[in-house]
């Protein structure tokens, strides 16, 4: 048989009937989610009464949406024919998406770092990319836990906190500078990591995520009500912004512009935040690559793979665990200090349960344990919510259309990698040998 004839084709009467009863029930479900959402809107009046009007050509422009991408969707999978939990698209899509991944660090790696250089005279842009760097590194702090550990961490923002008031409570009662604080807010996130570590130990699933989840609530409300350290709702202010070398970078007489003799700009400090937390990131993804490589990664890949197997191999998982919360708990550390000095102000409004599910997020849609894949993920995302800034209504929608669609079509993300570091190359080889080896 052919692979021609072998396809199904979309013209069959009973693929057809399908495909369409498929949609006109995708069609159903949008009109009864989105009526009230988007073909009701209602406000409070000036006068305690309740104000409404109708949107509902944008609710049948939705539904319309949905049925017809049910249908694309249905012929796309037929077409395709069945497909595997390892392979979601063919084996010519897979090799354009490898050999675009093989290309496309070294060039989104060289665009980063010009662009302080190609947008100087734009700040906004220039804060944007150091809120995306800031939640790249935040990915590939939490990317230890949950791509190589597989351990489901829903309180990472816990340690994104106490690495921001460790930097700003040292750096305003101890006059300590960024770089001595920076190094110490990394240590302490670690011991607050194998904190949590230990209750730990025997969940997994669910209970985990419970338990992981509670943590970052914990921190949150001791941040909040301990009132004579952190200030409370308040929070810290006057937090010293970083040195080049113990040389400050405003306007002053020993300041960096005017000991180089160049005029003081304001987008000095920004370029300078730029590049470090350029740095920071790109030594994340360095240590936690080298890491991988090494037993202890070895060990967070069997862990993520078979917890029972990987006891029963002799592998400590104890230390394991604690070592993949310790780890990715101190880059989080390193990313709030730097949190702390970029604003110079913070508070627990700054460290909800949104941000540990947003930088979630990221590390999922991205591909658990691929950094590039939570790199692109978190420049998607990030400025993805600034693309839709204006469409305040449509904004969550619009990424939830998003995730539930990637989901769909690429269940592992964008760059799903979970290849072992360690394998057999040529088992299939000695497996064929021993097989004929058994016929003879």
């Amino acid at each position: 048989m052919s692979a021609t004839s072998a396809r199904p084709h979309a013209s069959q009467p009973s693929d057809s009937a399908f495909i369409l009863k498929k949609a006109l029930i995708s069609a159903a479900v949008a009109l009864v989610l989105f009526s009230l959402m988007i073909g009701i809107r209602t406000e409070a009046g000036p006068e305690g009464n309740l104000i409404y009007w109708t949107r509902f050509g944008d609710l049948a422009a939705i539904v319309a949406t949905v049925f017809g991408g049910s249908i694309i969707v249905e012929l796309l999978r037929q077409w395709w024919g069945p497909v595997d939990k390892e392979r979601i698209v063919p084996k010519p899509v897979q090799s354009a998406m490898s050999f675009a991944g093989r290309w496309l660090a070294p060039a989104l790696l060289g665009f980063t770092v010009l662009v302080p250089v190609i947008f100087y005279d734009q700040r906004y842009i220039l804060d944007l990319s150091i809120l995306v760097l800031t939640y790249v590194m935040l990915g590939w702090g939490l990317n230890v836990v949950v791509g190589l550990a597989g351990l489901l961490d829903l309180g990472y923002v816990a340690f994104y906190a106490v690495g921001a008031y460790s930097y700003a409570l040292l750096a305003t009662n101890f006059d300590l500078s960024f770089w001595v604080c920076l190094p110490l807010a990394g240590i302490l996130a670690a011991l607050w990591g194998v904190m949590l570590g230990f209750p730990v130990l025997r969940l997994r699933g669910d209970y985990l995520a419970i338990v992981t989840l509670a943590f970052g609530e914990i921190i949150r409300l001791v941040i909040i009500n301990w009132q004579s350290l952190t200030g409370g709702p308040n929070g810290v202010s006057g937090i010293p912004r970083p040195t080049v070398f113990g040389i400050p970078l405003d306007n002053s007489d020993d300041g960096l512009a005017a000991k180089l003799g160049i005029e003081f700009s304001p987008t000095h400090r920004l370029v300078f935040l730029f590049y470090l937390i350029l740095a920071m990131a790109l030594i994340t993804n360095w240590v936690t690559i080298r890491l991988r490589r090494l037993p202890i990664g070895r060990a967070w890949e069997a862990l993520r793979e078979d917890e029972v197997a990987c006891r029963a191999l002799g592998i400590n998982t104890t230390t394991t665990k604690l070592t993949a919360f310790a780890t990715g708990a101190m880059f989080g550390g390193f990313a709030g200090a730097f949190f702390a000095t970029r604003q110079g102000f913070i508070s627990p409004e700054s460290f909800t349960f949104q941000e540990s599910a947003l930088v979630l997020a990221i590390v999922v849609l991205g591909g658990m344990g691929s950094q590039l894949g939570v790199a692109l993920a978190a420049l998607a995302m990030i400025g993805g919510f600034e693309l839709f800034r204006g469409f305040d209504q449509y904004r969550m929608l619009v990424f939830g259309i998003a995730m539930v669609l990637l989901m769909i079509w690429r269940p592992r993300g964008l760059i799903g990698h979970r290849a072992p570091t360690v394998f057999l190359e040529r088992n299939q080889a000695i497996s064929s040998d021993l097989v004929k080896e058994g016929h003879g």
